[in-house]
């Protein structure tokens, strides 16, 4: 079973690349990952899914829980939420199949982001499903380039988390005592 987690990091360089390094000594298998900037200030925002059991995730978590940068860590898998992807597929066309492609397009209330000779481009957003449904489609006019972003997910309602006055704050309860604002906020990047 495929489980989404979500965690917050401190915004700082080789942060991403110990987290997954961590995944990878454990052998988790991360089926796709995407990470952003968040509504704090110097805390990024990685949505990830892995592929496992019950007990896998639960591992997981304990071990991203180890890492000092990570400030906070939910598995959203059963709980309501909003999940999408992106997609940007460059199709073959010709000039008897460009209208059908854009037909089809719009059926899945995609666009059409780019147009050449021989070519297009379209974008997706929506849910799993939808974006590998559409794609599926487009195989048969002759796929040329593709990328994903994986899944991006946020709960559904009132957030049930309550706001916090900083980072810092954040960076003390998982368990780092000596940070301050100007060493979570000196360095950028994830």
């Amino acid at each position: 079973m495929k489980h989404t987690l979500v965690a917050w990091m401190r915004d700082k360089p080789g942060v991403l690349n110990r987290v997954s390094g961590l995944l990878r000594r454990r052998n988790f298998n991360i089926d796709s990952l995407q990470v952003g900037h968040s509504e704090q200030l110097g805390i990024s925002r990685m949505t990830f899914v892995v592929d496992g059991d019950e007990h896998m995730v639960d591992q997981v978590i304990k071990q991203m829980r180890k890492v000092i940068d990570v400030t906070r860590i939910d598995n959203i898998s059963d709980r309501l939420s909003v999940v999408r992807e992106l997609a940007l597929v460059r199709v073959r066309t010709t000039p008897e199949t460009r209208s059908e492609i854009i037909q089809i397009v719009e059926i899945y209330r995609g666009e059409v982001v780019d147009v050449a000779l021989d070519s297009m481009v379209v974008q997706i957003i929506g849910s799993e499903d939808r974006v590998d449904s559409l794609i599926s489609l487009m195989e048969n006019f002759g796929v040329l380039e593709m990328v994903r972003t994986g899944r991006v997910a946020m709960l559904r309602g009132s957030s049930e988390r309550r706001k916090r006055g900083s980072s810092v704050w954040s960076a003390r309860s998982n368990g780092i005592e000596a940070a301050t604002a100007t060493d979570l906020f000196s360095r950028s990047g994830v």
